[in-house]
């Protein structure tokens, strides 16, 4: 079957609006040094103008008042929006909520929807996501947060860390270890947990690389979390018992396509920082434009650039037309090689401004930390290489080796001129 990346023309409408739309309206808030309630002020009036647009939550089907978009289309929406970060959040794709309501649009029950989904979706909760741990990070399977059965309820004893929007969030999707005796990936189970509960104690916003101040804009920071002895009813199980890690990977495969596409259009915000400066900067007799170390990274960046966006519209395609199983080699892949197309970008675009490139005069600086991060987030690059690298190294057999001495091509060669030889000497 021939790969086809291509929208009706209406949709291609739709993102020549969008990408007006968040240069002229949406990034001219990042100058702005506000707090949170001002921020939601600020960005209400267009979060309405989004959804008269249908583009409000694209990522959720139309009952759930999404716009039901495969991969293909969201990916190239997401490339959209990830020029500005504000952005995906006055789109209602923001992470970590866009993620949770996916997960929980598969796998709650209509009466958990009713209490969490569709508030998330209306803006009026939000949410965070539980899972990783001090001691359990790129591998979930050595989790140790214990979620324990006490008559009607579970019984949640646990550390965890990095848990985004965790400290400002109404509710968090707890993973948990129900049955330490199951095999690994039927152990954990995912838990919703009123943020209010008894027992669930914020202990800091994590400051980062990416936010030395351990709170971001439009979200919370990255959160520490103690569960000491936190009751839930049993039945804020979302799916069923030991689904955890079934849920989890769900949640996490088209996430990780958005989150390369965001990356795309970060770095072709970075490219085009980049080559204005290139055209416009005289140095040393002549603009930037015209050295030829300069056109090197024009050319090298332009070329990343279109690799990894083929390879991210390639695991959509993948996903939308093969399921989510079919796509992982790719979604594998992308994870890695998007999040180094990011960082390079940005690091040319950096060196060719000088110092003021360093500087927070220009949003390169901050673009800069997070590409760090994404060679991090969703696990690290080196975990998505293993996978790849294991999925396309089953497909091949070993050679058979023979178990007695083969003739070298050389011990071949002489045999055969040898045999010739004979034959002359016998025709004389």
């Amino acid at each position: 079957m021939a790969w086809d990346f291509s929208t009706e023309p209406e949709f291609e409408e739709e993102l020549r609006w969008m990408r007006d739309f968040v240069r002229a309206e949406i990034m001219p808030l990042e100058t702005l040094d506000l707090e949170q309630d001002a921020l939601d002020r600020a960005t209400a009036p267009l979060k309405e103008e989004v959804r008269r647009r249908g583009l409000w939550a694209a990522h959720l089907p139309p009952e759930l008042g999404g716009g039901g978009f495969g991969q293909v289309k969201l990916g190239l929406m997401h490339e959209v929006l990830g020029a500005s970060t504000h952005a995906p959040a006055v789109f209602g794709n923001s992470a970590p909520d866009s993620g949770n309501a996916e997960l929980l649009a598969l796998g709650a029950t209509e009466e958990q929807k009713r209490e969490w989904l569709y508030p998330l979706l209306e803006g009026k909760l939000r949410s965070a996501f539980s899972m990783t741990e001090p001691g359990a990070g790129a591998d979930p399977t050595l989790l140790t947060t214990r979620a324990v059965r006490d008559g009607s309820e579970w019984v949640i004893n646990g550390h965890k860390w990095f848990t985004s929007n965790g400290s400002i969030a109404d509710f968090l999707i707890v993973m948990a270890v129900t049955d330490p005796d199951a095999e690994p990936r039927r152990r954990a189970s995912m838990i919703v947990v009123p943020a209010g509960a008894p027992g669930v104690r914020v202990l800091r916003d994590v400051p980062s690389m990416e936010d030395p101040s351990g709170r971001f804009g439009l979200a919370g920071g990255h959160a520490e979390i103690r569960y000491d002895d936190v009751r839930v009813p049993m039945a804020n199980l979302i799916g069923g018992e030991g689904d955890g890690f079934l849920l989890a990977q769900k949640r996490l495969g088209p996430g990780r396509i958005h989150h390369c596409m965001r990356w795309l259009g970060q770095s072709r915000r970075a490219f085009d920082m980049l080559c204005e400066r290139a055209v416009t900067r005289y140095a040393h007799g002549s603009v930037l434009a015209d050295k030829q170390m300069i056109q090197d990274w024009v050319a090298s960046s332009a070329a990343e650039m279109r690799a990894a966006r083929l390879m991210t519209l390639h695991a959509a395609w993948t996903m939308d037309t093969h399921g989510s199983r079919a796509a992982r080699a790719d979604i594998a892949m992308i994870k890695f090689y998007g999040a180094s197309v990011l960082y390079n970008v940005i690091d040319r675009a950096i060196q060719v401004h000088g110092s003021l490139g360093y500087t927070t005069d220009l949003p390169l600086e901050s673009m800069y930390r997070y590409a760090r991060a994404a060679r991090i987030y969703d696990g690290p690059d080196e975990v998505h290489k293993v996978t790849l690298a294991r999925m396309i190294l089953s497909r091949y057999d070993p050679a058979e080796v023979p178990t007695e001495h083969v003739p070298t091509r050389r011990e071949a060669a002489r045999a055969k001129f040898a045999a010739l030889l004979g034959q002359f000497s016998a025709d004389d």
